[in-house]
């Protein structure tokens, strides 16, 4: 499928090394303010090229709204966009047509379609998040008129992690470093660290960890669409994802019941939690508190160095790969994650509009 949500939906478009990448917004709400200056460095945080430690493909990335809004506001209406690709080497691709990537779509892609694009990675490629930071950001936009916060931030490169939790960190520092890591002196090493991973050819994962905060306590399902599972799904459809968890998280098992619950009490005349295990969603459905969670990315797959593999006839090979990548995606991936939470919060909220007459 290549449309996401229920209420606010977005459907994607465009490969790689096509002409360009865009989506169709449809369920967006009439009458909020359209910033363009916001939805343009949104996609900024996500373009390639903007540190020595991405990929150095220039792009532009400047995004063309065609229609769902008039006169500096949403209309209700579908919300159509585009963004042309304008520096594609697909050159440094041919080596790769007729073999697969280690860990790579490359096979999987072939198996289910009996052809690929192979320029790039095609459709499979992470360019296609183009389309989900455009849909993130006007679902911000939204969430601002309720005081919903989104953010995200890199906590682990490697073996290199913050060692406390979201609260002890101001994190608007993530966006003063090239990493997005809210510790400045943590940061240096994480920038150093992929500096020296890329020197090698090769690539390294780490974790983000996301946060939202002023959600209304009420949204989510208690079976099926719960929050929490769709928070997850979103975030393990975004490229090089290999897992979610939420509150505590795996860290909880250590725990007893008498640990982990989260009493109730009486906060200035509002119910609230004493501590916040939970992560903010208990029963599938929010409660009013953070919600916090933790999204781990994979290293890429594409490292820049020989490497062995088959060519489609399944013949032995080794593959030097060409190109520009990613040593790791972590800095690019942070406003990604952004959006797909800020989708699906949008998505529920205006799903339990609808169950309250």
């Amino acid at each position: 499928m290549n449309t996401f949500g229920t209420l606010f939906r977005l459907t994607s478009f465009g490969e790689s090394h096509g002409k360009g990448i865009g989506g169709v917004i449809d369920g967006m709400p009439a009458g909020i303010p359209v910033d363009m200056d916001f939805i343009q460095s949104e996609l900024d945080r996500r373009k390639p090229g903007q540190s020595p430690i991405v990929t150095q493909r220039r792009e532009g990335d400047r995004v063309e709204i065609l229609s769902g809004t008039f006169e500096g506001v949403t209309t209700g209406t579908p919300i159509g966009f585009v963004v042309y690709n304008e520096n594609q080497i697909s050159a440094d691709y041919n080596n790769m047509k007729d073999c697969f990537r280690p860990s790579h779509a490359d096979f999987t892609y072939r198996q289910k379609y009996a052809f690929r694009d192979h320029r790039g990675g095609g459709r499979s490629s992470a360019r296609e998040t183009i389309a989900r930071c455009v849909a993130g950001a006007f679902a911000k936009l939204a969430l601002l008129q309720i005081g919903v916060d989104v953010r995200a931030y890199t906590s682990q490169v490697g073996e290199i992690k913050l060692p406390e939790d979201y609260t002890h960190y101001d994190l608007n520092i993530a966006e003063q470093n090239p990493v997005r890591c809210p510790d400045t002196e943590i940061a240096k090493k994480m920038v150093e660290y992929i500096s020296y991973i890329k020197g090698e050819g090769d690539t390294v994962g780490g974790v983000i960890t996301g946060v939202i905060r002023n959600v209304p306590a009420g949204l989510g399902d208690p079976v099926f669409n719960k929050l929490h599972a769709d928070l997850g799904s979103a975030m393990l459809s975004i490229n090089a994802v290999k897992g979610f968890e939420y509150g505590m998280g795996f860290d909880g098992v250590q725990y007893r019941g008498s640990q982990m619950n989260d009493v109730f009490m009486n906060r200035k005349g509002k119910i609230s939690t004493r501590t916040n295990h939970s992560g903010g969603i208990q029963g599938g459905i929010s409660n009013g508190e953070d919600i916090y969670f933790k999204v781990a990315f994979k290293p890429v797959a594409t490292i820049l160095r020989d490497i062995d593999t088959v060519d489609v006839n399944g013949n032995p090979m080794v593959l030097k790969a060409k190109g520009r990548h990613d040593p790791c995606v972590l800095p690019r991936a942070v406003p990604i994650v952004e959006a797909m939470a800020a989708m699906v919060i949008l998505d529920h909220y205006l799903l339990n509009k609808t169950k309250h007459i």
